[in-house]
């Protein structure tokens, strides 16, 4: 079968039961009596760790796997309505790779259109063994097999990769699915007494996803990095010239932003300023023409001006204005948030964030849900922050006026929930407490209440030419006062009246020249990355740091702009 045989064979729709209703119940019971020792596995060792304190109540036996990074957790627990032995380990991310068969993985050995249609294997590489090892030999002891890893697409892959595994050395090992958003004691117990089937059409998907990435990737990267060193020995002779279907347009961002920067240029602008001094402090006019780029134009008007430069007010305007509290947080939000105001880069940030989870301190930190669900318990998690000192009087303060009103967005994965915090931490450090002091803030601002203030406008008249200030009074900080990785500040007017006169301090025609875009932030390429559909969430910080590994850009910091600038 050809290559897109295959492709569509993959995606081709699938009859999957994802019930126990297959079988009676008496058939069922008798099944379950059978199950003595279950096998757990979960995405990562400190996963592991937590589940199995947590269903163990802290009584579990701990000994060693043929990996000394993976350990096995066994207590003892009612599952299958029976007392069972459990054995929890874990892998560390995808067990399996992709890769061509041989001859097809050497260079030379064919012409790069071959790949498309190459044969393709998995594999479990070098320094997976010992954990493949380890998974053969408690299977083989186990009658039942739980899947505990990730529940999204990554998730879903690798807990296939564990069964394929387990499932060679004991075919008849039943499989079941745990699925849980954070390691807490309520979610786990939850997963853990309402297991279910694993999804093989998602995980088929990642699988689609991988063979592209692998086919499109050598295959171009081969064919162009062979082309050019051909043609230019002397420079790319011991150079990858790679290639990839989510690194090649993202690179394009980068590029295209530097071009326009390079071919930039500047234009120069003219605009007429005024100013009022009053005894309650200066006041701004802003010329509602903006700017003009005819010199002379401008110089026209501004003599007008100056011929008779008193001022009259000829409009004065109020009205209520809000500052939006932020929406419930996405991983995407995340990454580019904590970049712009922590300064901690995408990479970094999502390791902080993972180490965060397993620990039990926040939900699952990969999600494209920024909507609470309505079964959620808010108010137990603010009131979890009440005992902080520096942000427990503000959680109080949302439980005593009515409890928490999430500002909701649009987006649901329909299966793990905005971030937030799922218990209170004091006892963190550096960049893990940096991340989870921002988690929570962002939490407790989206359960607050919007800011509220009054918006004064004062247009006045010169020479018939129209001149506004804007002047802002806070009435109601609300959610301000916990998040203030955001500012709203008070710009108070002086009173005009209607009609009124006055002379301005200053009439002055100023000049000045347009400036090229800046350079793309961390934050920006994630946000043009998004915009564009480029990779899932999970690769955003993988693309990042792989073009940069590439030594095709480098990552500047200009003091004048915030966060790190890419640069090629």
């Amino acid at each position: 079968m050809n290559f897109q045989a295959r492709l569509f064979a993959r995606c081709g729709v699938r009859l999957l039961s994802q019930s126990w209703s297959l079988f009676s119940q008496a058939a069922e019971d008798m099944t379950f009596r059978k199950i003595q020792k279950v096998l757990c596995v979960a995405e990562k060792n400190d996963a592991a760790r937590g589940i199995a304190d947590i269903l163990s109540n802290s009584r579990m036996r701990r000994r060693e796997g043929f990996s000394k990074f993976n350990k096995i957790y066994e207590y003892d627990y009612h599952m299958f309505g029976q007392n069972v032995t459990v054995a929890m380990t874990s892998v560390s991310g995808h067990l399996l790779a992709h890769d061509f068969k041989m001859p097809f993985r050497k260079w030379h050995s064919c012409n790069p259109l071959v790949l498309f249609e190459a044969e393709i294997e998995k594999y479990c590489p070098e320094n997976f063994v010992d954990i493949k090892k380890t998974l053969e030999r408690e299977a083989r002891q186990c009658q039942a097999l739980v899947i505990w890893t990730d529940c999204d697409r990554e998730g879903e892959n690798i807990g296939f990769e564990i069964i394929h595994v387990c499932k060679a050395v004991k075919p008849s090992l039943q499989v079941f699915r745990a699925r849980f958003s954070e390691i807490t004691p309520r979610a786990v117990r939850a997963a853990c007494e309402n297991l279910v089937q694993p999804d093989q059409n998602i995980s088929d998907a990642v699988d689609v996803r991988q063979e592209l990435d692998l086919r499109i990737g050598a295959a171009f990267t081969r064919f162009q990095t062979l082309r050019l060193q051909k043609l230019f020995p002397d420079v790319l002779a011991e150079q990858l010239i790679s290639y990839g279907s989510c690194q090649f347009p993202t690179l394009g961002f980068v590029v295209e932003r530097f071009k326009a920067i390079q071919a930039f240029v500047p234009e120069a602008f003219y605009k007429i300023k005024v100013t009022h001094e009053h005894e309650d402090g200066m006041v701004d006019f802003n010329w509602k023409r903006n700017r003009l780029f005819n010199h002379t134009a401008c110089l026209v008007l501004y003599h007008m001006c100056m011929e008779d430069p008193m001022a009259t007010v000829v409009e004065i305007g109020s009205k209520p204005k809000s500052k939006w509290r932020p929406l419930a947080l996405d991983t995407v939000e995340l990454e580019k948030l904590a970049s712009r105001k922590l300064k901690i880069n995408a990479k970094e940030t999502m390791k902080i964030a993972e180490k965060l989870y397993t620990q039990g301190y926040i939900s699952y930190p990969r999600t494209e849900t920024n909507i609470f669900p309505k079964d959620l318990n808010l108010s137990s998690l603010v009131q979890q922050q009440t005992q902080d000192p520096n942000w427990g009087a503000f959680a109080q303060g949302i439980l005593d006026q009515g409890g928490p009103t999430p500002r909701n967005g649009t987006k649901s994965d329909q299966a793990h929930p905005p971030i937030h915090p799922t218990k209170y931490a004091c006892n963190l450090q550096g960049n893990e407490q940096r991340l989870y002091e921002f988690i929570v803030r962002h939490f407790l601002a989206c359960c607050s209440q919007d800011a509220k203030g009054q918006e004064t406008t004062v247009e006045i008249d010169i020479a018939n030419e129209r001149f506004v200030a804007h002047g802002l009074m806070i009435l109601a900080r609300n959610y301000l006062d916990v998040y203030p990785y955001e500012k709203w500040s008070d710009k108070v007017l002086p009173v005009y009246e209607r009609g009124s006169r006055f002379q301005p301090t200053t009439v002055e025609m100023v000049d000045g020249e347009t400036s090229p875009p800046q350079l793309l932030t961390e934050a920006d390429l994630i946000s043009l990355m998004e915009k564009h559909g480029i990779g899932q969430y999970p690769q955003h910080t993988e693309l990042c740091d792989l073009m940069l590994s590439l030594s095709r850009m480098e990552f500047v910091y200009l003091s004048p702009f915030p966060g790190h600038l890419l640069n090629l």
